[in-house]
């Protein structure tokens, strides 16, 4: 499996999945546009590890909620290193929050990151593809609160939800321009995000639970996402990759917490 040659756009790539994505496609051999939002330590810090192995990496401030931020993005990766050949998107905003507590403000920041972030740099990148006659490679991070409605988390659950469909819909779209669209689907991933509600020791608890015995790692998600990046995976189209260690395969009685994967 080889992404040599292929250039890379992940979106919300500073920290969690995002990070763990980056570095894997990096490792596979591509050159990476490391987005980030408001992390640039961060993502100053991905971009060094992307070099150090050789590979060239661009970071890029955009807010992907921002349709001329992220024209901007994609002409810089463009520029810089090159058409993109892989997009991952990856960023969300979430507070996670019950019906009764949720702003509207909260919701809609959920909504415009999580539906029109994905909308506005599918599209953009998509086009792009198109015109160079290029089969490309596009690949959603989804939830299973796309699917699951989870307690607590009633503006992550619905922003999950449409992106899912979004996705999808454009697999079905795109797969007649030689673009494949997938999705992945984590579970529960052990990211810095997860730290705004657990410790590391409740972490590693709660963990021990699952069926494989631990929470996800990033770099979990990145191998997934470097696979269906890769020629290997060149007759997968419009599928939906669980990445869960089997922690879903009982469906919603799963009795876990409210919060689950994230990026």
């Amino acid at each position: 499996m080889t992404l040599s040659g292929k250039v890379a756009l992940v979106t919300g790539a500073a920290r969690g999945i995002g990070r763990g994505v980056a570095l894997e496609l990096a490792k596979a051999g591509a050159d990476v546009c490391v987005n980030y939002r408001s992390s640039g330590s961060a993502a100053d810090e991905v971009v060094a590890a992307i070099q150090a192995m050789g590979r060239r990496a661009l970071p890029v401030q955009a807010d992907v909620s921002d349709r001329a931020a992220v024209e901007e993005m994609v002409a810089r990766c463009t520029a810089t290193l090159g058409p993109v050949d892989i997009l991952v998107a990856n960023a969300v905003s979430s507070v996670r929050q019950t019906l009764l507590e949720t702003r509207e403000a909260d919701l809609l920041r959920a909504i415009e990151v999580g539906i029109f972030g994905i909308f506005h740099v599918f599209q953009v990148v998509a086009r792009q593809m198109v015109e160079r006659k290029a089969k490309g490679s596009i690949i959603y991070i989804s939830s299973p609160h796309a699917r699951l409605p989870f307690k607590g988390a009633i503006d992550y659950n619905t922003a999950k939800a449409g992106g899912h469909m979004l996705a999808l819909s454009a697999a079905n779209e795109l797969m007649w321009h030689g673009i494949r669209v997938n999705l992945i689907e984590p579970g529960w991933t052990d990211t810095p995000g997860e730290r705004t509600w657990y410790t590391d020791k409740a972490l590693y608890q709660e963990g021990e639970h699952l069926p494989l015995g631990r929470l996800a790692l990033p770099e979990d998600l990145g191998r997934a996402a470097a696979f269906l990046a890769s020629d290997d995976a060149a007759y997968i189209c419009g599928s939906v990759l669980t990445v869960d260690g089997g922690a879903f395969i009982q469906g919603p009685a799963w009795g876990g917490p409210t919060s689950h994967g994230g990026a």
